[in-house]
């Protein structure tokens, strides 16, 4: 039976707040003045993070909730947020009775925008129902629609991961020069997970290749990752349905409609044949 918080005057009551990052980390934080362990997770008391007014309707518009917090806190550092460590990490707020151990949740949703000023830090939390505001009805596109390897495509990750050591960084045009068996082309669009360094556990979006054979990748860390650390890399697609069938022969699961005429189908004009 769920408890009905501050009923009475006088209350042991505190919340607390826990985030899991999505490389598997999971911080704990409570407004008690001393620790509090439940659930398996310790809860460190004064972190430096304090949420703000949390605000829960019962219709479907999307509830809205905010931390803020100093980044002196040895849990929450400025390159952890700079590295992306925390982009859509799940957070979950409620309330614990410090004396009794009884704790219900208020909030659940994910971390947004993350913004920094003054030594401090502002993160956005974006609530569940925000997946209600997602169309249930995909939409035509000449692309497919299903994310590489994920629901819909079909095809199994394991077989398009590899490892890989670096050989070579620039700085200047974000690109990494890797010692891998699979062709530089195949892994545009993928992914990279660092294994080593500064930047272990974090993974980056692949955004193409540039002509001396280097991956460019959307963020490199800080310090840069040095000659000889390992990284899990994982092919991309161009989700064109050329591209799943001739190299992944997984066209019966192509999510598109390439042939399907646009909507501009009526301003088309006839050109010349060559």
């Amino acid at each position: 039976m769920s408890r009905a918080w501050f009923a009475r005057p006088l209350e042991t009551v505190a919340t607390y707040w826990r985030i899991l990052r999505r490389d598997g980390v999971t911080l704990g934080f409570t407004s008690h003045d001393r620790d509090l362990w439940f659930e398996g997770v310790l809860h460190r008391a004064s972190p430096g993070m304090v949420p703000s007014a949390v605000r829960r309707s019962a219709g479907l518009d999307e509830d809205s909730a905010e931390v803020a917090g100093a980044l002196s806190h040895d849990a929450i550092s400025a390159a952890d947020l700079a590295a992306g460590r925390y982009d859509a990490a799940r957070v979950r707020i409620g309330l614990i009775d410090w004396e009794t151990g009884q704790h219900e949740p208020v909030w659940t949703g994910t971390l947004g925008t993350v913004s920094e000023e003054d030594g401090g830090f502002t993160a956005e939390l974006v609530s569940r129902k925000a997946d209600l505001l997602r169309s249930a009805v995909p939409r035509t596109s000449p692309a497919c629609r299903a994310a590489f390897c994920g629901p819909g495509c079909n095809l199994s990750p394991a077989f398009f991961m590899h490892e890989a050591s670096v050989t070579g960084s620039d700085r200047t045009t974000g690109s990494v020069t890797l010692a891998c068996d699979t062709p530089v082309a195949d892994l545009v669009g993928g992914t990279l997970q660092w294994l080593d360094g500064s930047g272990a556990g974090t993974t980056v979006l692949i955004r193409g290749a540039d002509r001396h054979g280097a991956v460019v990748l959307d963020r490199l860390p800080e310090p840069l990752i040095p000659v000889g650390a390992r990284a899990l890399v994982r092919e991309g697609c161009d989700h064109t349905l050329e591209t799943c069938a001739t190299r992944f022969g997984n066209a019966a699961n192509f999510r598109g409609e390439p042939f399907l005429p646009g909507n501009d189908l009526l301003a088309r004009y006839p050109s010349p044949l060559a």
